[in-house]
């Protein structure tokens, strides 16, 4: 008698969805909705602090009296620990649970950044941040697990939109709050607005997010950290040697190279760990798939582009000695149009259009933005980038919500929800690229905007030498012009060079920044050509929003 064999066969895209939809509520309760807007709120929190760390850089140094070297290790602190945490939040969140460590999070948080400011430690203000950084980090991997496991699929493109376009704000607002505060209260405030923000994210937690069930008896034994550990640091030593590379000068300085390589040791040791013990709560195999890589190398792509409004548009005015508060006009109008954008993006994708094309869309605007920046000559104000940072404000909300909207749809239909360990292996994931990626692009952008002022310093200088009667005549002119305020020929003549100068190293400075411009766009036409190359999802948020649980199908 021939032995009975059972083949099995992978779902179908049909049986996961509805498997999906039978895990999540269908119905929203007030409970999921304080829960949601307490993960909203984290995401937004975490972004606006890391820019406001970095816009007030230059009070802190005159706060502590420290030189610019060592002001630069206050934000790799920061930013570091977000790192550390990142991976380390998957083995957190799977032991403790979601909701015990993002109120205690929260909790540290808000106390360490009331007390931010009034340190005058430097070594005690680097502790404060790390702890700053590694009590945030978890916002971000652990709430958006939360927002996926509870919101309703009619509402997931909703929540997601607005999801999106809180880390997108974020950093649009971030440099008008920050010079409001600055004139009309004290920098104090870059580190009290998270202070004042943090007790509202931590009571929608609590009264948000259930507790964790109980741990089963019969279950798998509690992950191993050690693993989580190498990861964590050697991903965080690796991002700080990254950070400050440009300024220490990359291969030539022993201290990148010390960080560098003990970072690539610990992520080896990572490595042979995990193949010699394999932890139960980290699904790396999981990530293996043909839009999941895809989708990280667009999200690092995305973060590049973001450039346009962190690193570019304010350089154009800070080169001509604007302040804060008169840059930040110029970029807060790339924040106007985005809770609009958001509603908008969430029901376009509600009602069936495809992910990819609202991300294509939202690229295609930001690289027409970036076009007519290109257009920037050094004379220009803030007035004059209202019109392109509207266009860049839709386009860069646009392309966020499609983003996000690939990764979740990939993260249904590849089976992110049926397992704990998925969905936080996912997070974790798109949590450490979104880091790297947002360090890498402002690194390059700043090491491509030297290297180009140079090289136009050079070409200019070519055209301006002494005997050359253009040159020879406009030094003539102005020294004539200041030596009734100085203290004889010679002198007036000295500060005319100068002058001259300074008007070369102008032109060069803009010069590079249209090439940054330039550059952002061709980034925008190659995340076009990898967003072609993403594989369409089975079904469609029209589609997942019309799927009704089993239970009540058959009630």
């Amino acid at each position: 008698m021939a032995a009975s064999t059972t083949i099995s066969r992978p779902p179908t895209p049909l049986e996961i969805a509805q498997a999906t939809a039978n895990a999540i509520p269908w119905e929203i309760s007030r409970r999921p909705v304080l829960g949601i807007l307490g993960v909203l709120i984290g995401a937004h929190l975490v972004t606006l602090t890391g820019r406001m760390l970095s816009l007030g850089l230059t009070d802190l140094r005159g706060h502590l009296g420290i030189s610019f070297d060592d002001a630069a290790w206050l934000d790799s602190a920061y930013n570091a620990s977000l790192m550390f945490i990142g991976p380390f939040s998957v083995y957190l969140g799977g032991v403790l649970g979601p909701r015990r460590v993002l109120l205690f999070a929260a909790a540290i948080f808000g106390l360490t950044c009331a007390f931010l400011p009034l340190i005058h430690s430097y070594s005690l203000l680097i502790a404060a941040l790390i702890v700053a950084g590694l009590t945030s980090g978890t916002f971000y991997p652990l709430t958006l697990t939360f927002a996926l496991r509870v919101s309703p699929l009619r509402y997931l493109p909703i929540t997601m939109a607005f999801y999106a376009t809180c880390i997108d704000g974020a950093v649009n607002v971030a440099p008008s709050l920050y010079g409001w505060y600055r004139e009309h209260l004290s920098w104090h405030w870059m580190f009290w607005n998270s202070a004042v923000i943090a007790p509202v994210m931590f009571a929608l937690i609590y009264f948000g997010i259930p507790s964790a069930p109980p741990r089963k008896k019969g279950g798998p034994a509690p992950p191993s950290f050690v693993g989580f550990l190498y990861l964590s640091a050697g991903l965080a030593l690796m991002f700080v040697a990254l950070q400050q590379g440009q300024r220490l000068d990359w291969w030539r300085s022993g201290v990148y190279n010390g960080l560098f390589w003990s970072g690539a040791f610990f992520t080896l040791c990572a490595l042979i760990r995990r193949l010699r013990s394999p932890n139960w709560l980290v699904a790396i195999p999981y990530l293996w798939k043909w839009n999941t890589v895809l989708l990280g190398s667009l999200l690092f792509w995305f973060r590049f582009t973001l450039t346009l409004t962190i690193i570019l548009i304010p350089q154009t005015l800070a080169i001509r000695g604007f302040e804060a508060d008169q840059i930040g006009p110029a970029i807060i109008w790339s924040a106007a149009p985005l809770l609009v954008v958001a509603l908008t993006g969430g029901l376009l994708m509600l009602n069936g259009l495809d992910p990819r094309l609202l991300f294509a869309a939202g690229l295609a605007c930001t690289a027409f933005s970036a076009i007519l920046c290109a257009h920037y000559s050094s004379t220009w104000a803030a007035e004059n980038y209202y019109p392109t940072e509207l266009l860049t404000g839709i386009g860069q909300a646009f392309s966020l919500i499609g983003l996000v909207g690939c990764i979740i749809l990939q993260g249904v239909f590849t089976g992110g929800l049926a397992k704990p360990q998925y969905i936080l292996t996912f997070s974790a994931f798109f949590h450490t690229i979104r880091l790297f990626g947002g360090t890498a692009g402002a690194i390059y952008m700043g090491h491509f905007l030297a290297v180009r002022e140079k090289l136009h310093s050079n070409l200019l200088g070519l055209h301006v030498s002494s005997y050359n009667w253009i040159t020879d005549a406009n030094i003539y002119a102005m020294t004539a012009g200041l030596f009734g305020k100085s203290s004889g020929r010679p002198a007036a003549g000295e500060r005319a060079i100068e002058l001259v100068a300074a008007r070369l190293r102008l032109q060069a400075f803009s010069l590079s920044l249209i090439d940054g411009f330039l550059l952002v766009a061709w980034t925008c036409a190659i995340a076009l050509f990898i967003v072609a190359m993403l594989k369409k999802s089975p079904l469609n948020y029209a589609d997942l929003a019309k799927l009704h649980p089993v239970k009540e199908e058959k009630s």
